[in-house]
């Protein structure tokens, strides 16, 4: 049973910024899709990056260049760091883990992203006030 745990959470005023983390346990598979998502209240939960089965990284285009997704060596923690935050970033960041991830594609390129069913954490809160 894969187990993920998030922190880092907080508030932030904009232009600041955050890093959050992910400590993963109890997965078996050797290839994950790896994903941050992140839920606003009153709105739909959106990928905003993940790293496919390859290594690849690939961002929502609201935080290209602001934020960056990474992982350790051994796989067991995922982090994202946040620069430049503004208020529309503000929402409960998951993180989640999918073997059997699909890809989707569009004109700005292919990524993956965890399904819903798949392994996530509990969540932290992302605060951004202006």
């Amino acid at each position: 049973q894969v187990q993920l745990v998030e922190s880092g959470g907080g508030s932030v005023q904009a232009g600041g910024s955050l890093s959050l983390s992910c400590a993963a346990s109890g997965y078996t598979y050797s290839r994950y899709c790896w994903g941050w998502l992140r839920q606003a209240p009153g709105k739909e939960r959106e990928r905003v990056a993940s790293i496919d089965i390859n290594g690849r990284t690939t961002y929502a285009d609201s935080v290209k260049g602001r934020f960056t997704i990474s992982q350790n060596n051994n796989k067991n923690t995922l982090y994202l760091q946040m620069n430049s935050l503004k208020p529309e970033d503000t929402g409960m960041y998951y993180c989640a883990a999918d073997p059997l991830a699909p890809t989707y594609c569009s004109t700005g390129g292919c990524y993956c992203s965890p399904r819903q069913d798949s392994y996530w954490g509990q969540g932290t809160q992302v605060t951004v006030s202006s």
